[in-house]
């Protein structure tokens, strides 16, 4: 048992280490209007106009989403979040149920091989550049907070590009096999 605890500590740290690399070279580096952005996210209503607006959305993207979340309660939990954390952002709900949809398939557990986390696959650095370490990513409502605000900004940086905001977002900025994947399954979710 011991071996194989240690064995799985050097996975880790492999891995630990390979992101760290990957993140200097494919991802652009930390600005500080980011860090920003996200310290004021995890500080912040409901985002629906009027309850027949709700009823209607969530009915309809309940229908989609049980391809992916069989248990009803679990769509609605998630959906509620979604639109309220994408309304936040100023991001199209469905646009980020695209964005969940390659990056997790709903799988508020999903850890990446590069160690992203939750959802919206959210790197942990960010947790540590905004000095709030605690954060658990995998915690659905903070990894849409977090999620929904960084893509924001790249859109916001890429002048509403969609391609570059969503390969940046991926950390595959210059190719756009991800932004096709997102952009694909956002036709679906509207």
């Amino acid at each position: 048992m011991r071996a194989w605890c240690c064995v799985l500590l050097t996975l880790v740290l492999g891995l630990v280490n390979s992101h760290h690399a990957l993140a200097s070279t494919a991802t652009p580096e930390i600005d500080d209007e980011l860090r920003t952005l996200l310290l004021n996210a995890v500080k912040s209503s409901d985002s629906f106009v009027d309850r027949f607006d709700a009823e209607a959305w969530l009915m309809l993207q309940s229908n989609k989403l049980n391809r992916f979340v069989k248990e009803p309660e679990k769509r609605l939990t998630i959906l509620r979040a979604v639109h309220s954390e994408a309304k936040r952002a100023g991001l199209q709900p469905e646009l980020v149920l695209a964005v969940i949809e390659i990056e997790s398939a709903f799988d508020r557990y999903a850890v990446s091989r590069v160690g992203a986390q939750g959802m919206m696959q959210v790197m942990p650095f960010w947790k540590l550049e905004i000095g709030r370490a605690d954060d658990n990513l995998i915690d659905m409502h903070t990894n849409l907070r977090y999620g929904c605000t960084i893509l924001k900004h790249y859109i916001n940086r890429s002048d509403g590009h969609w391609a570059d905001a969503l390969a940046r977002y991926n950390g595959s900025y210059g190719k756009y096999w991800y932004s096709e994947k997102v952009l694909n399954a956002w036709q679906r979710w509207r």
